[in-house]
């Protein structure tokens, strides 16, 4: 039984052998060379070589010398191969086994080399000294396939090696540090690369360092930093994204590499780089007539690559995330972040595994670096079999729609910039750009496509062309610039405004013109272009916004983010993540918080010019924006000042007028008081220098401008009183000593940030205040003597109606929300509630404390006053006045009402 088992085992593997031999002559010519090494790779079959293994073999050989170290890594690497091909074309093994033990060799045998090497040349020269008095140590860089941890079995590596910094050995031959380093890099190279008798271990590219082949083979720290900054190439910073240090320092080289290759902003201008290079690959394979070659050719690896790359060099600057090494991660993160479809990604994550499987098998036939189809019907049938196909043609079937996916969705990534060179209204906008027509003609064809200022349009547009702003562009920059401007002058001939929106694109396109990328994105997406044109329409505030903040720009990438409502969670969950990346920095954190704001506000107003919200809806979103970074800024002051205190602060941000009652604009102030529960001794002064600090981190001025104005007038006692209370020293004010102006306002107040049970404690103070039994009469004279005084230091304008502060306003309604909730809440509990003013009205008339027509007038006019008043912040007009015709009859019916309910 025994025997008749042996008997099948060896049948077994007689005929997977010949089955491997069939489809690799190679391992055949290597088994019959060594009938010890296939005796060996027949027992491991069972299970891939690990690291470990790796390491262990190598450490139990005696390498004494250069030449056994170089007969050990290239045993080494045969076990290994041939390991991996037994198990690759048996099924034993899938593509990620192969990537992970090829890579895995290929570090391993660096380091030992490396190693070797370093400690005898030390022994030679002596260690190799930096400035700073330390030995120094040689960081070896992996490229292409090897960064990725991604290699072929007959894979080149692509190596750069570099050295922290110069000065010299320390031994009896002491030389210079950049000596020793090539002399050491020159014997790594040649224990991998050197063709012996047992062949080799891995061939050695280092075309992708510094200069290429003409320059030294090592070089330090900062003439690798000199080079990229003054010298580097795009394709240099598309081969960086693999990049990954396998020996000696990381961190320093990183640093010096990461702003070469990420843009701090999101980089269009990838794109067009990545395409011209694409470009270039294509040419080179019709030169070479390689269109067959799985890798370079027509829906091939590199393409998938591509796909992958771009969005990495676009946007790695801002998303640390996607600074990934891998391929197939990369792809999965780009789903993740809805970059790329579900669909695209397992398209293209299928045929990238059948494309590299491929390749592996086009190499295990001779060992040979290669991508290209056979051509033979010997090798096309080894290729099939070792494919898992019956023929040729079954095989080709598979690859061709493989390879026809991996084009569509490099095509849809890669598309073309606009073009639309048929089009005969664009050639002219061309040619009035570029200043080819006459000026009558000129003239007409702008009074042609609807600009009612035709001679304004065009001496704007001169202007602009010989602008010394434009002059002095880059050359590529004022390319995209003159492929901008033609699409924009269509486009914006298209508005209500034409000569108004023309400009504020203008002073846009100023503003973002030195930044390459910004000109590509818009010229390369035609929906962003068309988003920001409907912005300028709407109005200069926008505008201006995008001028002052031109970082703004990054969210036009995501159309579809614009048409859904914010996702707060979202919104704080990134915020936290950009905060803790830019910890111990204090104005980074600051500049993070702002830029989170202002993307925010800016997604809002386009929400508001293009989508589907109500003026309440925009207030809730302002409103609960600033609770958020008024929560995360409380977190964050208190770390930075008592980062001792293990307790959390028993303090309170309570939210007054607008902001208490969620009725915020995009250009409203705070207005706060801030509040305390802590009796221990020295925790008042504690708490007032906290208050300051919080005043001081939102008010301060940054590269990124304010994060928010805070007003802290409504503090008890007002300017003269302390910055902050104790919430028993705010309740015996509020109780004893507040006015009844100040019991008003706290009808709008509300908990917003910090400890809640304060928060509580200031909830049942506020129910308490307005369900105190009240004088009516008293409380109308109060109400109407302080509506007076604000009226006698108010100017009228007699052309102009001023919404908030004139007679039959916004101040008007809410004095009369505010009188009803302190009249009437002590039999009408739910009036404490801060729903807003218009909820308020609708309970008044429901409660029949007003008449129902008299609470819709109200509620009417004030949804038209707040509705105009964001109108006038989107035309940047600040001083809240309209045509007295906007607002109809709406003031006289608020002024009446006013009369009837303060007749007395």
């Amino acid at each position: 039984m025994h025997t008749q088992h042996n008997s099948l085992m060896s049948q077994l593997i007689d005929k997977n052998l010949a089955y491997t031999f069939y489809c690799s002559p190679f391992i055949k010519r290597l088994f019959e060379a060594d009938q010890d090494l296939e005796q060996k790779s027949l027992e491991h079959i069972n299970h891939p070589f690990s690291r470990q293994e790796m390491e262990s073999w190598l450490n139990s050989r005696q390498i004494l010398d250069e030449a056994s170290l170089n007969q050990s890594l290239r045993k080494l690497r045969q076990y290994v191969v041939a390991n991996i091909i037994l198990r690759d074309l048996n099924k034993l093994g899938d593509l990620d086994e192969v990537l992970v033990s090829i890579t895995a060799l290929a570090e391993i045998t660096l380091i030992q080399a490396h190693q070797f090497h370093f400690n005898y040349l030390k022994t030679i020269h002596g260690s190799p000294i930096g400035l700073n008095g330390e030995e120094q140590q040689l960081s070896i860089v992996g490229m292409g396939k090897l960064g990725g941890e991604e290699l072929n079995v007959s894979s080149d590596i692509d190596l750069i090696f570099a050295y922290p910094e110069e000065g010299d050995t320390e031994g009896k031959e002491p030389i210079s540090n950049q000596s020793f380093f090539i002399k050491l890099s020159k014997k790594i190279i040649s224990s991998l690369n050197d063709i012996t008798e047992d062949g080799f271990v891995f061939r050695v590219d280092m075309q992708l360092r510094p200069f290429g082949s003409e320059s030294q083979i090592t070089c330090s720290y900062q003439m690798l930093e000199d080079y990229y900054q003054k010298y580097g190439r795009e394709w240099e910073r598309y081969a960086w994204v693999k990049g990954r240090v396998i020996a000696g320092p990381r961190i320093e080289l990183n640093k010096i590499i990461d702003p070469f290759v990420y843009r701090r902003y999101l980089d269009y201008g990838a794109l067009n780089s990545m395409r011209d290079l694409k470009s270039q690959i294509q040419n080179d394979v019709k030169k070479r007539g390689i269109q067959e070659n799985i890798k370079l050719g027509r829906g091939g690896i590199r393409k998938v690559e591509f796909i992958a790359q771009v969005y990495q060099l676009i946007r790695g600057g801002q998303d640390k995330a996607l600074k990934l090494k891998s391929l197939l991660p990369t792809l999965k993160l780009l789903e993740t972040k809805n970059l790329l479809s579900t669909e695209a990604v397992k398209s293209l994550t299928e045929a990238y595994r059948f494309l590299r499987n491929l390749e592996h098998r086009l190499q295990y036939i001779e060992d040979k670096q290669t991508q290209e189809l056979p051509k033979s019907d010997e090798g096309k049938s080894r290729v099939a079999k070792s494919m898992q196909y019956e023929d040729w043609n079954l095989f080709y079937r598979d690859l061709e729609i493989h390879r026809a996916k991996i084009e569509l969705y490099f095509d849809e990534v890669f598309k073309e910039a606009i073009k639309d060179e048929d089009s005969p209204q664009l050639n002219m906008a061309k040619a009035l750009w570029h200043g080819t027509l006459k000026l009558e003609d000129a003239l007409q064809y702008l009074e042609s496509l609807g600009f009612k200022l035709p001679s304004e349009t065009y001496q704007v547009l001169d202007g602009l062309k010989h602008s010394s702003r434009y002059i002095h562009l880059p050359e590529s920059s004022r390319q995209r610039f003159d492929l901008l401007m033609p699409l924009i002058i269509n486009e914006v001939s298209l508005t209500s405004a034409s000569y108004a929106t023309l400009i504020r694109m203008i002073s846009v396109l100023e503003s973002i013109c030195r930044r390459a990328s910004y000109l590509a994105m818009l010229t390369e997406n035609p929906s962003a272009l068309k988003i920001l044109i409907k912005l300028s329409e709407a109005g200069p505030w926008l505008s201006q916004y995008l001028v002052q903040h031109p970082i703004l720009i990054d969210e036009l990438l995501d159309i579809n983010h614009f048409y859904t409502k914010p996702d707060f969670a979202e919104i704080k969950a990134r915020l936290q993540k950009d905060l803790l990346d830019a910890r111990d920095d204090i104005e980074h954190q600051m500049n993070v918080m702002r830029n989170i704001k202002h993307a925010t506000i800016f997604k809002l107003a386009a929400l508001e010019v293009i989508g589907d919200v109500s003026v309440e809806n925009l207030s809730d979103y302002l409103t609960e924006l600033a609770d958020l970074l008024i929560e995360e800024t409380l977190d964050l002051v208190w770390s930075y000042m008592y980062s001792e205190q293990i307790d959390l602060p028993k303090f309170a941000v309570i939210a007054y007028g607008k902001f208490g009652g969620k009725e915020m604009s995009y250009t409203s102030d705070l207005d706060v008081v801030f509040i305390y529960d802590d009796e221990r001794d020295g925790m008042a002064e504690k708490y007032a220098r906290f208050a300051q600090r919080i005043n001081s981190w939102l008010n301060t001025y940054t590269s990124s401008g304010v994060l928010y104005e805070i007003d802290l007038a409504l503090r008890p006692d007002g300017a003269s009183g302390l910055l902050v209370s104790s919430i028993n020293a705010f309740r015996d004010y509020q109780s004893k000593r507040a006015w009844t102006w100040e019991h008003q306002a706290i009808t709008r107040a509300r908990f917003c940030a910090g400890d809640k049970e304060i928060g509580n404690q200031f909830e049942k103070i506020r129910f308490n205040i307005l369900n105190a039994p009240r004088d009516i009469n008293q409380l109308k004279k109060d109400v109407v003597e302080m509506r007076e005084k604000m009226v006698e230091k108010h100017k009228v304008d007699h052309h102009y109606f001023d919404l908030k502060q004139d007679r039959g306003g916004i101040i008007d309604i809410e004095f009369i929300v505010q009188y009803f909730v302190l009249a009437f809440s002590a039999s009408y509990k739910e009036l404490t509630h801060n729903i807003g003013n218009i909820g308020l009205l609708n309970l008044f008339s429901k409660k029949n404390l007003i008449e129902v027509e008299m609470a819709e007038k109200l509620i009417d006019a004030y949804r038209l006053y707040r509705s105009l008043q964001h109108q006038l912040g989107l035309e940047a007009k600040l001083d809240g006045k309209v045509i007295l015709s906007e607002v109809d009859h709406y003031p006289m019916e608020v002024i009446s009402i006013w009369k009837e309910l303060f007749k007395d």
